[in-house]
């Protein structure tokens, strides 16, 4: 059996008419062609079954059109919003995404970093860590542009997109206190994270500004419905239970929700909930989850946009206008709904049932 020989940039030519400059203007996106041509290239394309080869035109230096796309999980529905507002700004630049998933494992990352480097235009990216030095490195070395998302890279000027996550934790705890809850339990695994960091730091000082201890649980004890609920049976069991409970992120939030369903525990009513990232089913549970909510597609939509702006740019600089702003903070806002309080009845003997009923399902505090 012949295998059928693939198409050339030159078999594209012979069959348009036109000589393989023109065809390699077509290819990276129709620059100085005229409309008829322009038709007749893409036409000649579509005839043949052309597929350019994207590595050879790395290697002469000309544009992959495709664009890296490097993120901790396509689970976390922040993530996954980021990556289609992304995939839509590059498709309008003529430029495909490419994804890859770290697990915020740094070792993984800097492979993914890797392989794409000699592959893509440019690579969109939520480190794992913000100050990793080798992370910082190897990103301040690379031939090609990079743009940073939901953590800054703090070594290094590159350019990225941020919230204010300082000032939002600290505007949702304020408002848990306005309830008059006095014990507001945070938690959260990944403490050792740019956000995470900022939102414990934004809710300890909302706690100290009115007098109140902080209780914070960053432990690494997060990743799934057991071990969440493991923790919050252990705070809800001792001697001065939580009044509420604020996640640091959404799945935290989602998990202590099933928790406290599970535990019997009704919210508001005996302990409050608030999170920090929105979620689909926020809204339409009963009751609805307090929230701050951050602007994920004005995130994705800002970062993949600076991205494709230094593209641009021949020197690989950005434009002159965003100098001295390399790191963009964007607001986010509260949403407020029903598990904080509002619009419920007060909160009522909190816990007492809990701890009465608990009978043996939840490890009791020692020092009682």
């Amino acid at each position: 059996m012949t295998l059928r020989r693939q198409p050339t940039l030159s078999d594209v030519a012979l069959r348009a008419g036109v000589g393989t400059t023109t065809v390699s203007r077509v290819i990276n996106g129709g620059d100085r062609v005229s409309a008829k041509t322009l038709a007749a290239v893409n036409h000649a394309i579509a005839e043949l079954g052309f597929v350019p080869n994207l590595a050879a035109r790395v290697l002469k230096g000309e544009r992959s059109k495709t664009i890296g796309l490097i993120v901790p999980s396509i689970a976390d529905p922040f993530f996954a919003s980021c990556a289609e507002v992304m995939q839509k700004i590059a498709r309008g630049f003529g430029s495909l995404v490419v994804v890859c998933v770290t697990g915020n494992e740094p070792a993984l990352e800097l492979e993914n970093i890797e392989s794409l480097c000699r592959r893509v235009d440019g690579i969109l990216i939520a480190p794992s860590q913000s100050s990793s030095a080798p992370l910082n490195n190897r990103l301040a070395n690379l031939s090609i542009p990079v743009v940073s998302f939901d953590q800054p890279l703090n070594k290094v000027d590159i350019p990225g997109v941020v919230t204010n996550n300082f000032h939002s934790a600290r505007e949702m705890t304020r408002h848990l206190l306005e309830h008059g809850y006095e014990r507001i339990l945070c938690i959260g695994g990944e403490a050792n994270f740019h956000t995470m960091l900022e939102r414990v730091r934004g809710y300890t000082a909302a706690m100290r500004e009115a007098n109140q201890f902080p209780l914070v649980d960053t432990a690494p004890r997060f990743r799934s419905d057991e071990e969440t609920a493991a923790v919050l049976a252990r705070h809800l069991a001792g001697r001065r239970p939580p009044q509420a409970i604020y996640g640091l992120k959404n799945t935290t939030a989602i998990q202590t929700y099933n928790a406290l369903q599970r535990f019997g525990l009704r919210v508001p009513q005996e302990i409050a909930l608030a999170g920090h990232d929105d979620f689909l089913l926020a809204s339409s549970l009963r009751p609805s989850v307090t929230v701050v909510q951050q602007p994920v597609e004005e995130i994705g939509r800002i970062a993949a946009r600076l991205l494709f702006e230094q593209l641009a740019n021949k020197a690989g600089e950005p434009p002159p206008e965003r100098r001295g702003s390399r790191i963009m903070k964007l607001q986010s806002k509260l949403v407020i709904r029903a598990s904080c309080g509002c619009g419920e009845a007060e909160p009522t003997g909190m816990l007492s049932n809990f701890r009465r009923d608990a009978q043996g399902t939840v490890p009791r505090d020692p020092d009682e």
